[in-house]
């Protein structure tokens, strides 16, 4: 460990960006405990003292990752920049132009990285009026929301989300790893400590549900680690030009293909049920749907219907996901181009729907995963007297933290590697 550490700082460059990166992420922190300009600070720390993330404070938290804390200017995480990047990503399979711009490297890459900037901005200035409007409906009353004075905290919170997202791409480009991901990783680690100390200090009759959640947690790291790592690898034969047999090769197919995506839409949509029945729950005509998704759809009182539910969306949309981004009959081509063949397979047709079948049995695995991954929280606030605010970490928040470690991991020995490879030329 300590000859690992060794090498780390021994290495200029990557010490450098390692560094950087720290800082950047400290300024991070430091700008999540800045309040919104205008905000009452008496009726500020009512809201802390007395909050204890049900309703509507709960239903954001889940769709920003916490980042509701102190009422900050960057409560909006970076949501509206990641769902810029998924409509961005969809709509390179729905628009032609924008296909075919994907397809010409990094130059169309960059250009698709501007677009998803632009797309940001009005995301997160929407957003960013909902969030405060259902903010006030649910009875956090901090700010002055009235017209045309809600323009002002709407300018700061959207600032705060466009700041964090040239944050994280200072990040990726300066320093080490994908900065948006590091960002999300330390909003989630953020949150442990308050969590636990919260526990010791006040959670009587809570610690034994909190011990088995610790344990079942960690028994899920393990899991994820592997469950991350695994692939089917495909074998592919390429055509030898001279004699002899041919070379030997492989495509590795993930079984989690689509990542955290299928939990953020699944998210996005468990979640609106209840945001939608924040804005009718004034409304005499429509108590009976509002007390029926208080009842069954609540994410701060999961029901087996919405975990079902929940479970269910998840695997939707990892089949969905995958469709979109996973073309079998290009990869088939592409193979053929090369000269390749799966053996005893004929190219082409044949070739592309073994790599459909194969990659429809990895979703319905891996889907399935990370379906339960997100429900086992679910499972302990309903069945043990620990809320949603006594887990140190959901499902989805277990799979990111693995995610980013694994792929910090991997760039920092790419990086060691290089090093070395410098000083033997």
């Amino acid at each position: 460990m300590f000859t690992y550490l060794r090498q780390l700082w021994h290495s200029e460059d990557l010490r450098k960006r390692i560094l950087m990166t720290l800082g950047l992420l400290f300024i991070y922190r430091i700008i999540a405990h800045i309040t919104i300009p205008g905000t009452d600070p008496f009726a500020l720390q009512q809201f802390l003292d007395s909050r204890s993330g049900g309703g509507v404070v709960g239903v954001f938290a889940a769709l920003t990752g916490g980042a509701i804390d102190n009422f900050s200017i960057v409560m909006l995480g970076l949501s509206p920049y990641i769902n810029a990047s998924i409509i961005m990503q969809l709509s390179t399979v729905i628009f032609p132009r924008l296909e075919a711009l994907s397809k010409e490297g990094a130059t169309g890459q960059q250009q698709i990285n501007r677009y998803t900037r632009w797309l940001t901005v009005p995301l997160a200035f929407v957003q960013s009026y909902g969030f405060l409007i259902l903010l006030q409906r649910g009875g956090i009353n901090l700010l002055d929301l009235s017209f045309p004075a809600v323009f002002a905290p709407m300018i700061f919170v959207t600032a705060g989300a466009v700041f964090l997202m040239w944050l994280g791409e200072l990040i990726t480009e300066k320093g080490i790893g994908n900065g948006i991901s590091l960002i999300i990783f330390t909003g989630i680690v953020s949150g442990i400590p308050t969590v636990v100390s919260s526990l010791f200090i006040a959670g009587e009759g809570k610690m034994a549900a909190f011990y088995l959640f610790c344990i079942v947690s960690f028994a899920l790291l393990v899991m994820v680690v592997l469950f991350t790592d695994a692939h089917r690898l495909i074998p592919i034969t390429y055509a030898n030009q001279g004699a002899g047999r041919g070379v030997q090769g492989g495509i590795p197919i993930r079984l989690n293909q689509a990542g955290m995506i299928p939990i953020i839409f699944a998210i996005s949509l468990i979640t609106l049920p209840a945001i939608v029945a924040q804005f009718l729950s004034t409304a005499p005509r429509f108590a009976k749907v509002v007390s029926f998704v208080n009842a069954y759809v609540n994410p701060q009182n999961p029901s087996i219907l919405y975990m079902l539910l929940y479970f269910l969306l998840v695997l939707g949309f990892t089949f969905f996901y995958v469709s979109v981004t996973f073309r079998p009959e290009e990869v088939a081509e592409t193979i053929q181009k090369r000269g390749g063949f799966i053996p005893g397979i004929r190219p082409g047709k044949q070739t592309a729907e073994i790599l459909a079948k194969t990659s429809n049995r990895l979703n319905l695995w891996g889907g399935s995963f990370l379906g339960i991954v997100a429900i086992i929280p679910l499972l302990f606030t309903k069945y043990s007297n620990l809320s949603s605010q006594d887990l140190i970490i959901s499902g989805s928040g277990l799979i990111i933290i693995v995610g980013v470690v694994m792929e910090l991991i991997r760039q920092v020995n790419a990086q060691l590697l290089a090093h070395d490879y410098e000083k033997l030329v």
